[in-house]
């Protein structure tokens, strides 16, 4: 199963630590990394990443809700982080729409405090025990959200809303005067434009998360490729 993962650790050196375990039992095939960072929780409630440990996807999949992750982690003030570790702008700042879900956040928020430091990844993992071992080991917190839940889209609540509305105003203008029909008018298109605006951000949003799927089979594919070539051969044969 995909998840995010979240380790929260009192000292940096620790939070390294984790993530060179994370890459060795990535190497022994019981988990696959996609993308992590270490992250700081800085005086002023934001979140960082650390220097020398930029939010560059190991995998070259883009790492949207990763970087949306560290933003919220860092509440309002944090949000801007993400403009330094490299994301695409329009992915990138439209934080809302990976829905990360409150609870997690904000469990993470309260443990992750000032001059605290935290590993943050994007993994695939057919059971908790090999991470969390690792990790709790190094005296680390675990906090993990399946991707499922987390890429739940809330816009079809808005544009539901929407469209209520403009059904109210498409009655209203049914029985209004003249002059006011034309001002019920100009609400009912803009609201028109508003829902298909929010259409289209939807639609984008699906093409980057089957782009990054398909992102992610492949590489899983060449993973196991390589695993394969590089297991050792039995010898067939008579006994000698």
């Amino acid at each position: 199963m995909d998840r995010l993962l979240v380790v929260v650790f009192d000292a940096e050196s620790k939070a390294y630590e984790a993530k060179k375990a994370l890459h060795e039992l990535d190497r022994e095939d019981v988990i696959t990394v996609f993308d992590q960072a270490v992250v700081a929780r800085n005086a002023d409630g934001s979140a960082s990443v650390r220097p020398g440990d930029d939010l560059t996807p190991v995998r070259t999949l883009g790492g949207t809700l990763l970087g949306a992750l560290i933003g919220l982690l860092g509440g309002p003030v944090g949000v801007g982080v993400l403009a330094g570790v490299g994301m695409a702008a329009g992915a990138a700042m439209d934080v809302s729409s990976a829905r990360l879900c409150d609870d997690f956040v904000e469990d993470v928020r309260e443990k992750l405090t000032p001059e605290k430091f935290a590993l943050v990844a994007e993994i695939s993992e057919d059971s908790t025990t090999p991470v969390d071992d690792r990790m709790e080991a190094l005296g680390g917190t675990v906090y993990r959200r399946a991707l499922k839940e987390v890429k739940r889209a809330f816009h079809d609540d808005n544009v539901a809303a929407m469209k209520a509305d403009r059904a109210q105003l498409t009655a209203e203008r049914a029985k209004a005067d003249t002059d006011r029909k034309a001002k019920l008018l100009e609400k009912i298109n803009e609201l028109d434009s508003k829902i298909e605006a929010r259409l289209e951000r939807a639609k984008q949003r699906r093409q980057a998360a089957e782009a990054q799927e398909k992102a992610k089979v492949e590489f899983l594919r060449a993973k196991a490729a390589v695993m394969k070539a590089n297991a050792p051969h039995k010898h067939v044969g008579p006994p000698a």
